[in-house]
């Protein structure tokens, strides 16, 4: 079996995911486009079972996919999905000290998932998640151009 295209173009695929979530929120560091994908990743993921969130995992690419994983301690039962600006606030809270997440994070951040995955793969896995997660992902104002897979 060939080596799954996601680990030979690793790096290509996290520089393309960084860069559309910093062009999206405005922000002008890796650091900072980091930090807010990480505390998108881990308001998102406090809500899910391990099994929920191993399924979501699987359809990302492999850097966003260790970021989602990494020092990740399911909670049993997870909370529920708040509304978006209540998530926001919590990735703004992950590492307070260096932690420049704009308002926009979630969208910023999906707009890259949507950008970087197959559509059909994420549609699906997200259909099988709790009430309220897919709507996180949901970019319903965007240009569907826009959020067409770049790499895969």
């Amino acid at each position: 079996m060939p080596m799954p295209w996601t680990y030979r173009h690793a790096s290509r695929e996290w520089r393309a995911f960084l860069d559309d979530v910093k062009e999206a929120t405005g922000l002008t560091s890796d650091n900072m486009a980091y930090t807010a994908i990480d505390g998108v990743f881990h308001v998102f993921r406090a809500r899910l079972t391990a099994e929920e969130g191993l399924r979501f995992a699987s359809v990302l690419p492999a850097v966003p996919r260790a970021i989602f994983v990494a020092g990740w301690t399911p909670s049993d039962p997870p909370p529920p999905f708040l509304p978006k600006e209540d998530l926001v606030r919590e990735a703004q809270a992950l590492r307070p000290h260096h932690n420049l997440t704009p308002d926009n994070a979630i969208e910023a951040t999906a707009r890259a998932l949507w950008r970087s995955v197959r559509h059909a793969d994420l549609e699906r896995v997200l259909a099988t998640l709790p009430d309220g997660a897919a709507a996180i992902w949901s970019l319903p104002d965007a240009d569907p151009g826009d959020l067409a897979p770049r790499i895969v």
